[in-house]
């Protein structure tokens, strides 16, 4: 095996900062949200609990730093098989599954929106060439041609690294084990000398990464982290064979039908929506690991996002549930770039934004203009009308810098919010540091559940412009993600201008309310 250090860098490994940061004063060089300000400013003030929904992967809700803030639902008693509230959704006391079965299954991975609209558009064009296709399909097959291109490019790519990812990260288990030491230092590499090329080629590696001053067991962390990515990008993701779907036993095409899952909100990999859920309502004051941003909040998990892109389809359900047991708050730290039944979603986000539901949506990591390139689900209904209940949320690091890989766009990011290096709950009772516009979404989805728990009177709408107009602006230019060097005001690259400030929205709130 040969590999070279060009193509992987371990200099990116994120130095630990102070676990709450994200809860500190900007004034103080430490550019999180002010929230223990905020709460220096409502001593006193009573709130009511105010149910958040957290459409993800699942969550721990055992964890012993949520369980005090799970919602539980009043009207159904556990494990009796029955829908005691007549909801439609038999014994979901924490909340719902809309990709798990009726027997108690899961589904894990699924294939990317991309794959699946590949095999669509093949089917529907099976032994059609361009010469023949008919008038009224032709738009249709010039999509097809597009999406086909890139289908292939992806797939092409998502096979390459994981053979790159694969072997480089089985390589350097060979040295190890042959060196035979699990704490492998660069003093034992140095001494190493094996007769196997491809053991020579990993110990040259190794002395690379070594020498980059990251400690090993985060290194080989990193790989595995890579190698699973791209063996499930590849195996599941880019299959357009694969379909999990006969798990959930649906009629997938219509989209009418709500009544279906179950009620296993944890799933088989609840890490992301776990973490999701600490940064909003880990229960604060507990001597637990951390605070979450509101500490008067009801967390309710629906479960939607697989291994892979989630489906339109159980976007929609999720948020009609959601707002049907009472969140005033839904966060979505999910996205895509391909829709299938964009409708569908947008008839729900009208239907929360008629119950006064704010919808708050990580922006993505892709590190693109999103007014350019558009991602999915967003604001902008199918009618081209905009919603005024949605708010969209890029990502910046302790420093007040834009995270390299957030999205961007002056007219389809309205703030930005901590989403690098953020400490969270994670499944088996553990806690860890991610990054990600999935970590700044559910941030500012805690000022605004935090908001809307003293002071409320406050509309949705309302609590969304306060959020925008109160935002800390960083006096210096950030970098703009994508770009060589580049630097702007985060005023170039938002709507809002600047960062989520819970201390300042919170008295812009209290003379609102007033």
């Amino acid at each position: 095996m040969a590999a070279s250090l060009a193509f992987v860098s371990f200099t990116g490994f994120a130095q630990e900062v102070p676990k709450d940061w994200m809860l500190k004063n900007p004034e103080d060089a430490v550019y999180g949200m002010d929230v223990e300000r905020a709460y220096q400013f409502l001593r006193g003030k009573t709130a009511s609990p105010v149910i958040v929904g957290i459409l993800d992967s699942g969550v721990e809700v055992d964890h012993p730093d949520l369980k005090a803030n799970i919602w539980v639902n009043p009207n159904e008693t556990a494990g009796n098989n029955t829908d005691d509230d007549k909801n439609g959704y038999a014994d979901d006391v924490n909340g719902w599954d809309f990709i798990g079965g009726k027997d108690g299954t899961d589904v894990h991975h699924d294939t990317y929106e991309l794959a699946r609209l590949y095999k669509h558009y093949s089917q529907k064009f099976s032994g059609v060439t361009e010469a023949s296709v008919s008038g009224d399909d032709k738009a249709a097959y010039n999509e097809f041609k597009k999406i086909k291109e890139k289908f292939e490019a992806e797939k092409a790519e998502a096979e390459k690294e994981f053979k790159f990812y694969d072997q480089l990260y089985s390589s350097l288990q060979k040295v190890m084990k042959d060196i035979g030491k699990e704490n492998v230092t660069a003093d034992d590499v140095s001494n190493y000398n094996p007769s196997d090329p491809d053991l020579m080629a990993g110990k040259l590696i190794l002395q690379s990464v070594l020498a980059q001053g990251v400690a090993l067991p985060d290194v080989m962390d990193e790989l595995k982290g890579a190698y699973d990515y791209y063996e499930s990008k590849s195996k599941y993701g880019m299959n357009p064979d694969y379909d999990p779907r006969i798990i959930v036993g649906d009629n997938y095409l219509d989209a009418t039908e709500r009544y279906y899952g179950n009620a296993e909100v944890e799933g088989p990999d609840a890490l992301h929506g776990t973490h999701v859920a600490g940064i909003i309502g880990a229960v604060r004051g507990n001597n637990e690991g951390i605070d979450g941003v509101a500490d008067n909040v009801k967390l309710l998990t629906v479960r939607v996002v697989p291994d892979g892109d989630e489906r339109d389809k159980d976007v929609a359900n999720a948020i009609r549930y959601a707002v049907d047991n009472g969140a005033k708050v839904i966060n979505m730290s999910f996205g895509k770039q391909y829709v299938f039944n964009k409708q569908t979603v947008d008839d729900a986000v009208k239907y929360a934004m008629s119950k006064d539901v704010l919808l708050v949506h990580g922006a993505g990591n892709d590190a693109i203009n999103i007014d350019k390139t558009t991602v999915y689900p967003n604001d902008e209904m199918t009618d081209g009308t905009r919603i005024t209940n949605w708010l969209n949320v890029g990502a910046t690091d302790i420093a007040g810098n834009t995270a390299s890989f957030s999205n961007y766009g002056k007219r389809n990011v309205d703030v930005f919010a901590p989403g690098v290096s953020i400490y969270s709950t994670l499944t088996d009772y553990g806690y860890k540091y991610l990054d990600g516009t999935s970590m700044a979404s559910p941030a500012a989805a805690g000022v605004a559940a935090l908001i809307r728990a003293y002071y409320p009177s406050l509309t949705a709408e309302q609590v969304k412009k306060i959020m925008m107009k109160s935002v800390y602006k960083p006096k210096h230019k950030v970098n703009l993600p994508g770009s060589e060097g580049k630097k702007v005001k985060l005023k170039k690259i938002s709507t809002g201008g600047g960062i989520v400030n819970a201390y300042k929205a919170v008295q812009m709130a209290d003379k609102l309310a007033k």
